[in-house]
């Protein structure tokens, strides 16, 4: 197991006999790539007491491997535990490089990204999200991935937040897949039941893709200010073109910019 310290990298060798220095490109397949930090430096990105963090690890709750004082962690593994369980996790350099490859980006920019659809079919949530995921702007090769993904979501508890509205999305941001976040506005051509928190049947529906978790909650925040304004909620049910659409979500982003600086 030889430890990369100036940039805190671990090779870990699995399904091999042996480690040695002379690995072919084909093995790897076999490699997985590792990340240390102490225990002081992974409760900040945690932002969790020193004291939290070592008793998870010890109880088994993280997915973090513990030798001395070093945790040893996959990446791409303890940032999905982190979202999952409410967390922020951020490794202050790679974050910085996050928000300058992508930044954060606003519903507008995000909803003229993503399109806006009208009447899309289907009788039950499986079938109407297969319809809208062929609207969605990313490669057809990843289309099939990203309405599993999809359904993979809404099998943990439903995406309806109430009011006839869903925001379906992926359980981990899909940097990978997309450059830019985006939000595809999708009006069914019938409601459907989605099981929402408020039983009432969605009309309309946001597919939100975004490029990091921090990116997702600033788009999820924006747009549940927005669908709390019931008056939002009576335009949506005009079903309007989008040129109207994307005015109002310019009328609500000022709304709720000026706020922000009240």
């Amino acid at each position: 197991m030889p430890f990369l310290a100036e940039n805190h990298i671990v090779f870990i060798c699995k399904g091999m006999h042996g480690c040695t220095s002379h690995i072919l490109p084909s093995a790897f397949s076999l490699l997985s790539i590792y990340m240390k930090l102490n225990l002081n430096d992974m409760a900040r990105c945690l932002d969790l007491p020193v004291s939290t963090v070592d008793r998870w690890i010890r109880q088994g709750r993280i997915p973090i491997h513990r030798s001395g004082n070093d945790c040893i962690f996959k990446e791409s593994i303890l940032e999905k535990w982190a979202f999952n369980h409410g967390l922020r996790f951020s490794l202050p350099n790679e974050e910085r490089k996050k928000e300058q490859k992508f930044g954060l980006t606003n519903l507008l920019p995000a909803m003229q990204l993503g399109g806006v659809f009208h009447d899309i079919k289907g009788d039950d949530v499986e079938s109407v999200l297969k319809s809208a995921v062929d609207k969605v702007p990313v490669p057809a090769i990843n289309k099939q991935g990203l309405y599993e993904r999809l359904l993979e979501r809404e099998a943990l508890t439903s995406t309806g937040i109430g009011k006839g509205v869903a925001i379906p999305h992926p359980r981990t941001p899909l940097p990978e897949e997309t450059d830019n976040s985006l939000i595809t506005t999708c009006f069914l051509e019938k409601p459907i039941d989605f099981e929402a928190v408020d039983d009432r049947a969605v009309f309309v529906m946001f597919i939100l893709l975004s490029t990091s978790i921090k990116n997702h909650l600033h788009l999820l925040s924006r747009l549940a200010f927005c669908v709390r304004d019931d008056s939002f909620v009576e335009f949506l049910r005009t079903y309007p073109d989008t040129s109207s659409l994307l005015s109002k979500i310019a009328d609500s982003e000022n709304l709720l910019d000026k706020a922000d600086h009240n």
